[in-house]
């Protein structure tokens, strides 16, 4: 029996692995771009987006409540890690997303993320102290939620090319529209049926709205050999992309103060409760706007031409809120910051794929994504500390705003070291 050389095995070897690319990129090119099956994926990260962000954006109805009621001898900084905790934990798992989806595992997380989501609900029901808001809302709510959404915003990517941001549009939408349902069926269902059967009610809408994602999404392309880490420090010597995490940082750091804090400031300058607790359902409307129009705006004049000035005015808006003092003022403050920041979760990802190798983009916005969520943890408690020292919401403002403004400068600096002029589609 004649063995082959080992140069014989290598040779074969890579003629299966360039076959594997030529085949990847074949199917890449061919992108179904509307079929019936690429829509059904859109109604499936649609309502993964409904059942996850939309949830956890809905944190500042309870951040409200706890204060007031079921965690009343806590804190407001100590109350609001339970919150920072589901944005921090929605974001992370964008780190290891990247990597699942090249080796094709996708429907096992989604599985139980929705599991654990329904789970984690019902369980919030039962809950009387600190402690088990921290792991059930916190930790367990938080953890499903980001196995659900980084998947669906992994995937539009591999069934649309010249739809893609109409895609990506309608998947934020969700979210948004979930922002808008979560607290307006909270605060209504609260008086009529008491905290726990409300959590009950919620948890029944999440397994509806999680069937639909469970049963539609999937992968076309197909699976890539990942040997990288999941994190590559090195690209943190290159300006642009440190520029940019500082961004991601600062900018997580700040923005989810005034969403967390409007219906208890707008209250404790005496607006009327039945328009404060309408607040953080109106903020989360005018983000699903900002989405619609970000798509538009930033495939025409660029991803970072549009984020930047939106988060330098969202910045402004945050120094501006604390000094709304009727209803009028309050909604308005409400439906901009919405506007103005909604685009910056969704379109953060968006201009990653400019500050690295193309190939490796995934793992980039992965590692954007994890110094992001180190932001969202720290930012809300920083902002309730404040609040219980000063008990001033104007100090709030001004460090949230700060923050913000911040991550406005960095992204244009961002823009400056890539380009490299003042003008210029980026």
């Amino acid at each position: 029996m004649v063995v082959p050389a080992e140069d014989e095995f290598e040779e074969e070897e890579n003629h299966q692995q360039e076959d594997i690319e030529a085949n990847s990129q074949q199917q890449s090119s061919n992108f179904p771009d509307g079929a019936s099956r690429a829509w059904l994926v859109v109604l499936g990260t649609f309502f993964s987006a409904f059942a996850s962000y939309g949830y956890v954006s809905t944190w500042g109805v309870f951040q409200t409540y706890y204060e007031q009621t079921l965690l009343q001898e806590h804190s407001p900084s100590t109350i609001a890690w339970i919150g920072s905790l589901q944005y921090a934990l929605i974001l992370l798992p964008a780190l290891f997303q990247g990597r699942l989806s090249e080796l094709g595992i996708i429907k096992v997380p989604l599985l139980g993320g929705s599991i654990l989501i329904i789970v984690c609900t019902f369980l919030v029901a039962q809950c009387t102290k600190y402690w088990h808001f921290v792991l059930c809302q916190g930790v367990g709510l938080g953890i499903g939620c980001g196995m659900v959404f980084m998947p669906a915003m992994g995937i539009i990517g591999q069934w649309f090319s010249k739809k893609q941001g109409l895609a990506m549009g309608l998947t934020a939408l969700g979210s948004s529209i979930g922002g808008t349902v979560f607290p307006i069926a909270f605060q209504k269902l609260i008086p009529r049926v008491g905290f726990s059967w409300t959590m009950r009610i919620l948890g029944f809408i999440m397994l509806l709205a999680l069937i639909i994602p469970n049963i539609t999404l999937t992968r076309r392309l197909p699976l890539r050999n990942v040997s990288d880490g999941l994190f590559n420090f090195q690209a943190f010597k290159n300006p642009p992309f440190l520029a940019y995490a500082i961004a991601a940082f600062t900018g997580f750091l700040g923005l989810y103060t005034v969403p967390t804090y409007i219906e208890l400031s707008a209250l404790a300058v005496g607006v009327s409760p039945n328009i404060a607790i309408y607040l953080v359902a109106i903020a989360n409307a005018g983000a699903g706007l900002g989405n619609l129009f970000a798509v538009i705006m930033m495939e025409r004049i660029g991803a970072l031409n549009f984020l930047a000035p939106t988060t330098l005015i969202a910045g402004v808006l945050s120094f501006l809120w604390p000094f709304s003092r009727t209803e009028a003022s309050s909604i308005v403050i409400a439906a901009l910051y919405g506007f103005m920041c909604g685009s910056f979760v969704s379109g953060l990802s968006v201009p990653v794929y400019k500050l690295g190798e193309l190939s490796d983009s995934g793992r980039y916005t992965g590692m954007i994504m994890a110094v992001g969520a180190a932001g969202a943890l720290c930012g809300m408690p920083i902002s309730g500390a404040i609040n219980q020292l000063t008990e001033d919401f104007k100090i709030v403002g001004y460090y949230a705003g700060s923050a913000t403004v911040v991550s406005g400068g960095f992204l244009v600096l961002t823009r400056l070291l890539v380009l490299k002029k003042l003008w210029g589609k980026f």
